[in-house]
């Protein structure tokens, strides 16, 4: 594949993909099946806070800091777990990321109190964010990448439903679901490759800066004076220290590419939307309407299982349409979807959820491309694992702000 140049211009950045790697053998839905379940952690407790805060013996405000909690996993989680499989091999990240899946559900199903639901629910969410990024990685393809940005879409659909149903015998069973991406791991462990950089030495102090970062940005909703000022500290930081190591934990050369950090931004302002009116719309139907819980997980279903279902053909699309104009239509629907959602209407309002879902999936699998492709074949591992942390990081801000919003 041929390096693109970081003096070209934005636009022919994202126009020109360079040639897709050879597809994995591994099969689709089993990266599907790995990648999914992730998104039962960010939607599946919509609609069960309130169980949750009785079972903790607190309030669902306070029961909130399990999706938080989540929201911080898979942000921390997606570079970290990244930067394992890029040095300890994709079958290591793997074994290790399951592990950490299975010690979360356990905590969260046997330990029932708030510190241990938290630290159970940021466990998985480490693990599941590591799976997602391995499986983007396997794709290989425009087809591909979309059957597993589907997945995630297809599974975000059902997910508050799911959980308002499971969280009726348990609302532990509610926060454990990702336990179900083990299975994929199970699936997927014999046939991935077992590629590694043998050449360098992880870059612990990197990581630990990124992860710094990370934490101080999830807490910005939360406390913007003091998490504010740790992100720029972290962030100045951060930046020395890529200048000083460019081939550290975060390659200088991916993060200085235009067309990758264009994918980035665009993809953290598409979940931030999406994942926060999957909380907001529900609170709204509450409000304006006599509906149940079930009734209003069972509308949330086909605005979020449309958008999942469509993504596939949107993302698949995009290769003999070009990225630039379907990205374009993206970020319009995005944009339009938080202004539907003001009109209180509750056909309105699932609209709205329908257009966020839409522009949130899709562009997840469009951008995840172009970001693969705006750098060299070695540096695909980091770049994915950056690409879904600006991604993730909206799945954190978007619900944390719609709680915050609606207390």
């Amino acid at each position: 594949m041929q390096e693109s140049t970081t003096g070209a211009p934005t636009a022919d950045l994202i126009e020109a993909p360079g040639p897709a790697s050879a597809a994995p053998r591994i099969p689709a839905p089993y990266l599907a099946l790995m990648a999914g379940p992730l998104s039962f952690g960010i939607a599946g407790p919509a609609l069960v806070l309130d169980d949750i805060g009785r079972g903790l013996g607190t309030s669902s405000s306070t029961a909130a800091w399990c999706v938080t909690a989540f929201g911080w996993g898979i942000a921390v989680g997606t570079p970290l777990m990244a930067g394992l499989m890029r040095h300890r091999g994709t079958r290591f990240a793997l074994i290790a990321c399951g592990i950490q899946i299975a010690l979360g559900a356990a905590l969260v199903l046997g330990v029932p109190v708030l510190g241990a639901a938290i630290a159970g629910c940021a466990l998985q969410a480490l693990g599941t964010a590591g799976l997602t990024s391995i499986a983007m990685s396997l794709a290989g393809s425009p087809l591909r990448m979309g059957i597993v940005s589907a997945s995630l879409a297809v599974v975000g659909a059902s997910a508050p439903l799911v959980g308002s149903l499971v969280g009726g015998v348990s609302w532990r069973l509610a926060l454990a679901l990702p336990v179900i991406s083990v299975l994929g791991v199970l699936a997927v462990l014999r046939r991935a490759p077992d590629g590694r950089d043998t050449g360098s030495r992880f870059d612990a102090l990197g990581a630990v800066l990124l992860t710094a970062l990370v934490t101080a940005l999830v807490f910005v909703p939360e406390n913007p004076a003091v998490a504010g000022v740790g992100a720029v500290l972290a962030l100045l930081l951060l930046g020395w220290h890529v200048r000083a190591k460019p081939t550290g934990f975060i390659p200088a050369s991916v993060v200085s590419r235009p067309a990758f950090l264009v994918a980035c931004v665009i993809a953290l302002a598409l979940a931030v939307v999406n994942f926060g009116l999957m909380y907001a719309v529900p609170e709204a139907l509450t409000d304006s309407t006599d509906w149940s819980k079930d009734t209003i997980g069972v509308s949330m279903v086909w605005p979020l299982l449309f958008g999942g279902a469509l993504s596939w053909f949107v993302v698949a699309a995009s290769g003999p349409l070009g990225r630039r104009p379907v990205v374009a239509v993206l970020v319009v629907l995005g944009a339009v979807a938080p202004f539907l959602a003001l009109s209180g209407a509750w056909l309105v309002l699932l609209v709205a959820q329908a257009c966020a879902s839409i522009a949130a999936a899709s562009g997840q699998g469009i951008l995840a491309g172009q970001a693969n492709d705006a750098v060299r074949e070695a540096e695909r591992p980091a770049a994915i694992g950056l690409f879904n942390l600006f991604y993730l990081l909206g799945a954190a801000f978007g619900p944390t702000i719609a709680v915050l919003l609606a207390g």
